[in-house]
């Protein structure tokens, strides 16, 4: 496991393990997310929409799909 030590300045060097995991690059943005006491960093995706994209694929059976479709009609 990696250790980052926090600076005078409130900066971090991101571990190499990390950078390497992430195939981050100078200048690369990254998100940080905040759980609880947990801190989640992630690469920042070049498109959310991308990134989202089939998120909820089968999340639904294809039967209660065509159920929920004919009940709109």
């Amino acid at each position: 496991m990696a250790q980052a030590t926090i600076s005078s300045k409130n900066q971090i060097v991101i571990p190499r393990e990390a950078r390497v995991a992430l195939d981050l690059r100078a200048g690369d943005k990254v998100l940080v997310v905040v759980r609880g006491k947990r801190v989640l960093m992630l690469q920042k995706p070049a498109s959310h929409r991308a990134a989202l994209r089939g998120i909820a694929r089968n999340l639904y059976s294809p039967r209660h799909l065509a159920k929920e479709r004919q009940s709109w009609e």
